[in-house]
């Protein structure tokens, strides 16, 4: 089975996020005013190869806890779609 993960890695709330505060002030700066909060993080794009979706989740998970995100101050989330197989008729 073929599964696409989004993972997304931000900074964890109590760590000050300097580029999304410069980021915000910027965006109020040229007329976004109701512009409240802004944070900044990565995202990650993967396609896995793997027999169940309890598998996909097992390897993205540790994927992310130990490459992707540096879990001391960074959290991270991600979501699964699985990819549907076209076969020709």
């Amino acid at each position: 089975m073929k599964f696409k993960a989004k993972v997304l890695v931000y900074l964890k709330k109590s760590i000050l996020d300097a580029q999304g505060n410069t980021t915000l002030h910027a965006l109020k700066k040229i007329g976004f005013a109701e512009t409240e909060s802004l944070r900044i993080g990565k995202f990650f794009d993967l396609t896995l190869d793997v027999s169940s979706r309890a598998e996909a989740e097992k390897k993205v998970k540790a994927m992310a806890e130990q490459v992707l995100a540096n879990t001391v101050m960074e959290d991270f989330s991600f979501e699964l779609t699985e990819v549907q197989s076209h076969v020709a008729v």
